[in-house]
């Protein structure tokens, strides 16, 4: 895909997820193959006056293309924040107009935008404006509700306002999660638009990603909430869609647990302990159920007790060894829907 005036070398993207792709996170997800990673949503305004939350967000993971997401409500703070991500070296300025969240919403930004698409257009205008000669790029859902499906009319809006790419979610607002992604439905942008298009929403393995491509005409996908305690997946799926050669990443217990300990690490780092633990949290928790399963482990006393120890751990030196106690356990023993639990 060429965005702008970039050579994007990329058939999957790891989507901005706030409180999950931070640059600890950005940065594994590199290592592990993924070609493009998003920052989380960064508030304009917040940045504008140097919110140190926001600041950090917005930092570089350190490899790869600098893409960063902002959202906002107000022309001149958008257009602020792009000309100051321009100025510190974003490749690209990503503008959010999917959100679901409610304390987005609320707030008239993220895919409430997609309610007032004039209002939604001066943004735009401001931040391309702004921008210079960094592209600016859009992210959106298929429309507020069923009801009012404008993503094709808003991306073109958006194209000709000098936008260089668009993805959709194929998901209304009000449906936030709910059901499932109509990939489907985000050919009509396709139609619309000649500008590069990504594909989002449900996208958790290769398979899905070839479906979602087949079905809305897209040049890309992007992997969100499939990504939880699943970094390798962008690199995984990104090599499956270059060919049946393709590996896949290897996953065993030995390999998660490494891989926890590093990015444990990496947080701490980065937040400092008294913020990174509790950021670290909910990655941990991911990770074991990626080894072992959610709902298997809910289903099992100990080993619930063990997860929840960890989910509470208040001393960071404490975490990893928390952590390996959990995998012992678990391989240790057939929790409730185990194969080995039949065989034992």
């Amino acid at each position: 895909m060429r965005i702008g005036p970039i050579e994007v070398d990329a058939r999957a993207i790891l989507a901005p997820m706030s409180g999950v792709t931070d640059a600890p996170f950005r940065r594994l997800a590199l290592r592990l193959g993924a070609p493009v990673v998003v920052s989380e949503m960064v508030a304009s305004e917040a940045l504008c006056v140097d919110n140190p939350e926001m600041v950090l967000k917005s930092q570089s993971a350190g490899a790869g293309l600098h893409v960063v997401q902002i959202a906002g409500r107000e022309a001149r703070w958008m257009g602020e924040a792009a000309r100051r991500l321009a100025d510190s070296g974003a490749d690209i300025i990503d503008i959010n107009m999917g959100c679901p969240a409610r304390k987005v919403t609320n707030g008239y930004s993220g895919s409430a935008l997609m309610r007032t698409p004039e209002h939604a257009l001066q943004l735009i205008e401001a931040t391309v404006a702004a921008a210079g000669k960094v592209p600016v790029t859009l992210k959106m859902r298929l429309g507020w509700d069923r009801q009012s499906i404008n993503a094709p009319q808003i991306a073109r809006a958006a194209v000709d306002a000098g936008v260089q790419a668009i993805t959709v979610h194929g998901r209304t607002r009000c449906q936030f999660y709910e059901g499932e992604a109509d990939w489907a439905a985000v050919r009509a942008v396709r139609e619309a638009v000649d500008v590069p298009l990504t594909v989002n929403g449900d996208i958790r393995c290769a398979d899905s990603a070839r479906a979602a491509l087949a079905a809305s005409g897209a040049d890309a996908v992007m992997v969100g909430r499939g990504v939880y305690g699943k970094p390798w997946l962008v690199g995984d799926i990104e090599r499956a869609l270059r060919g049946p050669e393709g590996a896949k990443q290897t996953v065993d217990a030995g390999f998660v647990t490494e891989l926890a300990g590093e990015h444990h690490e990496a947080v701490l780092a980065h937040y400092g302990e008294a913020v990174g633990i509790r950021a670290a949290r909910k990655h941990m928790g991911w990770y074991l159920d990626t080894l072992f399963g959610a709902e298997r482990v809910k289903r099992d006393v100990v080993h619930a007790a063990r997860r929840k120890a960890l989910m509470t751990e208040t001393k960071a030196s404490n975490v990893l060894p928390t952590f390996r106690a959990c995998v012992d356990d678990a391989l240790a023993r057939p929790l409730p829907g185990d194969h080995r639990e039949a065989a034992a």
